[in-house]
């Protein structure tokens, strides 16, 4: 059991899986950020990437199940693919708990995440998208 992870490693296996996802959605729709096709009616909320790889589009995010876990992601200002909430960062731990079980529990990761805001490892998105969070440069 890994109880010395950090919540960084967490939120950078995150972001790495969000980056994997979206590299996916380019190659297969031409562009990371998928919301305007959908929007425009070019493509259907929900489908297949390629292989086993779907997504579904909900509101400003995608959910999209790689072969090794499902990423829920919101696109952020200006198509970012960088943010992320408390929330998110544990259903994606949910996802893969012999990898990270030390954020199987909420108040764990709910803790510690409050700890990174404050401390600023991690700091609020640009543009007024209240609520989510990117890395800071430091951490």
């Amino acid at each position: 059991m890994n109880n010395k992870e950090s919540l960084g490693e967490l939120a950078r296996d995150f972001l790495s899986s969000v980056d994997e996802a979206t590299f996916l959605l380019e190659e297969k729709f031409g562009t990371r950020c998928i919301l305007r096709l959908w929007g425009s009616g070019k493509i259907k909320r929900c489908g297949v990437v390629k292989g086993n790889v779907t997504y579904e589009l909900h509101g400003v995010g995608c959910a999209v199940k790689l072969p090794h876990v499902l990423v829920d992601f919101d696109y952020g200002p200006d198509g970012r693919i960088d943010g992320f909430d408390a929330w998110r960062l544990f259903i994606y731990a949910s996802e893969l708990p012999e990898k990270h079980p030390k954020y199987q529990s909420k108040e764990v990761l709910n803790l510690e995440f409050e700890e990174h805001v404050a401390s600023g490892r991690f700091e609020p998105m640009p543009k007024g998208r209240n609520g989510f969070y990117c890395l800071s440069k430091n951490n």
